[in-house]
């Protein structure tokens, strides 16, 4: 099983697959936004990389990434747990001043995949 680290919390291991938007929130017990509901429209689910990022992306996640001029940051809605990784929660309910995190995202990366390099 692939450990998940998020700065600041307990290192857990996660079921292999699973999307990481969810284990970071349901598993590490973090905080982490979703507004729209995990299907890469809003960025809010960001994350830095700090060990373990994957090589490859959605084009979804390209594409939205690219839209908004981020760089440095992935959409955690967009990639699976494969293997161990350290991330930095970028964006959280706390301090946000929304009401929730949004839809609690599908098992499933939505839309479905297709892959590229980053």
């Amino acid at each position: 099983m692939p450990k998940l680290t998020v700065e600041g919390f307990t290192t857990v291991e996660v079921q292999a697959g699973t999307r990481l938007v969810l284990a970071i929130e349901q598993d590490a017990g973090v905080d982490i936004l979703h507004a729209c509901g995990g299907n890469a429209r809003c960025t809010t689910c960001r994350v830095e990389f700090v060990d373990g990022e994957p090589e490859r992306m959605t084009t979804a996640e390209k594409t939205r990434l690219a839209e908004r001029g981020l760089t440095g940051v992935r959409l955690s809605c967009q990639i699976v747990c494969d293997h161990d990784m350290t991330v930095r929660a970028v964006s959280r309910l706390t301090g946000s001043g929304r009401p929730d995190p949004g839809r609690t995202p599908m098992p499933t990366i939505q839309p479905p995949p297709e892959w590229s390099t980053r």
